[in-house]
């Protein structure tokens, strides 16, 4: 069977560090009201000299040389984000041109927090059906461009960041195959107003800014993150007790707290990372991955499950063998 196998991670911040006291500097909120509430103590803020695709393609050169290839050997580019360099061409194809590996298939996927998953799922069917060999699978956001700075219930929880994987295709036998052994993804537009950009090219003509009710988002993501590793699980004739590490977009500590309980999930086995970057959107899983996979808690054979929600709503799983 041919199987999408994971052989490189890479991850990519902006230079500036903004802790909760030097944020509150400028916003009417504390440390002690952010930490509270959401367990971030710092984020990372891009420079106007560092875009999407900056970040994105620092991130993917570190996921190539992890990897050991060479670059001009990825044939597919996926690039998950909210927050492009431009309306169009997709950011992707500029990674793509960064890194000289032109001529290939590159785009964007946009499915905000969701965005990496969702950019995953694309990928792998794209490498079991033969349509490319090696893929470069990138979740990369500038979010601090649209957030309104004025509203501290939701500046206060996002910072800018990228994070990327090489797959490639490889045939895999025996019970403990290597690769994705499973995805699944939903979305449901009816509640768009919960958590939106309030602009966009064909309405407002702007960028427009996050708007976010976040009541509402937390009780959402819950169920429907509990709902979906289920669905995986179920997939593959696996249990929770099985899975060696999850790995969760990382929105909010009590979230990743909550969904843990409800699935009888040990805190030991959850991949945290919410307080040094905040909610990077489709950045927050690959980076948690790659900094999970660097310091040795992820190693090879490990099962590996990786979840997210984001506005619209989007959500998603994914099982990899390492």
């Amino acid at each position: 069977m041919i199987r999408s196998v994971l052989i490189g991670t890479g991850s990519a911040l902006p230079r500036q560090a903004v802790s909760n006291a030097q944020l509150a500097e400028r916003v009417d909120t504390s440390d002690e009201w952010i930490v509270e509430r959401t367990g971030i103590t710092n984020r990372y803020i891009a420079a106007p000299d560092e875009t999407t695709t900056t970040l994105a393609t620092d991130a993917a050169r570190k996921a190539i040389e992890a990897a050991g290839i060479e670059a001009s050997s990825i044939d597919l580019i996926v690039l998950a984000t909210a927050t492009p360099d431009q309306t169009f061409p997709a950011s992707a194809t500029l990674v793509q041109s960064n890194l000289g590996c032109r001529g290939g298939i590159a785009f964007d996927v946009a499915a905000v927090c969701s965005g990496f998953l969702y950019a995953l799922g694309v990928a792998d069917s794209m490498l079991r059906t033969g349509m490319a060999k090696r893929a470069l699978v990138i979740g990369a956001e500038t979010f601090s461009r649209i957030l309104d700075w004025e509203d501290r219930t939701t500046c206060v929880l996002f910072g800018d960041g990228a994070g990327a994987v090489v797959l490639e295709a490889q045939e895999q036998e025996g019970e403990t195959q290597r690769g994705i052994l499973a995805t699944r993804l939903h979305a449901d537009g009816a509640h768009n107003q919960l958590l939106y950009v309030d602009g966009g090219p064909s309405t407002t003509g702007t960028v427009g800014k996050l708007r976010m009710k976040g009541r509402e988002v937390f009780r959402h993501a819950v169920v429907n993150l509990a709902s979906v590793l289920k669905e995986v699980l179920d997939e593959v004739g696996l249990s929770t007790d099985d899975i060696d590490w999850l790995v969760p977009h990382q929105a909010n500590a009590r979230i990743l707290d909550a969904t843990a309980k409800k699935l009888n999930l040990s805190p030991d086995k959850v991949v945290v990372t919410v307080g040094q970057h905040a909610n990077t959107s489709a950045a927050s899983v690959p980076l948690a991955l790659d900094q999970a996979v660097r310091d040795g808690r992820i190693k090879a054979g490990d099962l590996v499950m990786l979840e997210a929600m984001g506005g619209g709503f989007t959500w998603g799983a994914s099982l990899i063998r390492v």
